[in-house]
């Protein structure tokens, strides 16, 4: 299973895509007159489906559909329903897609919706051949995206200091490389900091920098301080994951990630860092093990850190505006955090009843399922513990292979004594024969010469 979280059908990996976009807008507080400059400006996004070869982009009224059905119902909500309209529209031909492409290229910031009413109008294409979207997705395919045509235009960012109204409103999580200590090991520094109060919620310190590290994290903190509204992560592959962002979405956290080569939109993640190699790790270079540098770690974060005047905080320190929050945490309960934390995949059982997962062959009791096809799950709340395979919607764990052990296990008893059921009388080549040579055919039971 590789540690992976992956959706159970694909209505709710389509759910997932659509809770990627409206998320951050459905955890954020909206003043008034807010929302509506928030769907215009996602509706001018560009998106990848699931399965799709290009992007593309979404009107204000889906957007404004997603954003309500999302806020009311949850992850569930977004679930696609089957089309009643099943109908494809006619195809361009060469001189209407090469016309097209022309125009776009001499006029790159028109957009598609007054392109199309314009060859419309004109009658160049008949009116029913396509649709805005259809001819936005043909743009981007050949590499005419109006939003990527102004970016490469050297459009500027409009930067301004901000930051979230609340602690648990945001997190930012992030990863560090320090130096090795004296096992020569890498040292990956995984940590989680409020963007309110610049609280470190959780921070440890690894030899790997792999998904299953950053939720092992993400699980300590949320036993402690609830779920936060939304999570601000970069691009790199440790937060790309499927397993986090199914496990966000389960549990009602938007997942946000950073605009690629964007390092200001970190700033505060990268202050943080810069912070601590001056202030601790530049101290811990000969240190024997993991175990001596997470020591120092959480005294110098609880000691020092929490405790110190922030300048972005205006003099204040992260420990009394993360402590003195009137916000009520949202405490998860253990059931809700391993339900969406739970991974599971199909697996077929071998016909020595046992299941191979991650390498490692585990075993079941339900001996009459082997050769069947089953479900198995494991909970990314405690990698270690067993895996369980669910049959008619009861759980059955399951037990690592000592083959030693079996060798000395007793089977099922094997009654020699029962008498044979009788022998159907079944010969193909007599049968032949007997037609052959013209005899009346041999009757069940019936010996030769009778």
């Amino acid at each position: 299973m590789k540690d992976s979280l992956t959706p159970k059908d694909h209505a709710e990996t389509i759910a997932l895509y659509r809770a990627q976009i409206v998320g951050p807008l459905a955890q954020g507080a909206l003043e008034h007159g807010d929302l509506a400059a928030a769907l215009a400006e996602a509706s001018a996004k560009r998106f990848r489906a699931p399965r799709s070869h290009g992007s593309r982009t979404y009107s204000v009224a889906t957007l404004e559909r997603w954003y309500y059905a999302f806020r009311e119902g949850g992850l569930d909500a977004l679930r696609p329903k089957e089309r009643s309209d099943r109908g494809r529209g006619r195809d361009l031909t060469a001189e209407q897609k090469a016309l097209l492409l022309d125009i776009r290229r001499q006029q790159p910031r028109v957009s598609a919706a007054t392109i199309l009413r314009t060859m419309v109008a004109d009658g160049t294409v008949e009116k029913g051949t396509l649709s805005a979207t259809t001819l936005r997705r043909f743009f981007a395919e050949h590499g005419l995206d109006r939003v990527a045509v102004a970016t490469a235009a050297g459009d500027g960012r409009h930067r301004l200091r901000w930051q979230a109204d609340r602690p648990g409103a945001l997190w930012h999580a992030d990863v560090c490389h320090a130096s090795p200590l004296a096992d020569k090991k890498p040292v990956r520094i995984h940590a989680i900091l409020d963007d309110a109060s610049r609280y470190v919620v959780a921070i440890e310190a690894r030899h790997t920098e792999r998904e299953i590290d950053m939720i092992a994290l993400l699980v300590r903190a949320l036993r402690r301080h609830g779920p936060p509204d939304a999570l601000y992560l970069d691009n790199g592959s440790t937060y790309r994951g499927e397993a986090l962002s199914l496990a966000c979405a389960r549990l009602g956290t938007a997942l946000v990630h950073a605009r690629p080569y964007d390092a200001p939109a970190r700033g505060k993640m990268e202050r943080f860092w810069r912070t601590l190699r001056d202030q601790c790790l530049s101290f811990c270079n000969d240190l024997a093990s993991l175990h001596d540098l997470n020591v120092r770690l959480l005294a110098w974060v609880d000691e020092h850190y929490h405790r110190a005047p922030h300048g972005g905080l205006i003099g204040r320190t992260p420990a009394s505006i993360f402590e003195s929050s009137p916000t009520e945490i949202d405490v998860i309960d253990e059931t809700r955090l391993r339900d969406a934390l739970t991974i599971r995949a199909r697996r077929r059982v071998r016909r020595d009843n046992t299941i191979a997962m991650d390498g490692t062959d585990w075993e079941t009791t339900l001996h009459f399922l082997a050769g069947h096809v089953v479900t198995v799950a494991r909970s990314l709340v405690d990698p270690d513990s067993p895996p369980w395979l669910e049959h008619e919607g009861k759980v059955h764990l399951l037990k690592p292979v000592d083959p030693v052990k079996n060798a000395r296990r007793r089977r099922s008893p094997v009654h020699l004594d029962q008498p044979h059921s009788a022998r159907v009388a079944f010969d193909p080549a007599t049968s032949l024969v007997d037609v052959a040579l013209g005899r009346h055919p041999r009757r069940p039971g019936r010996e030769a010469g009778q």
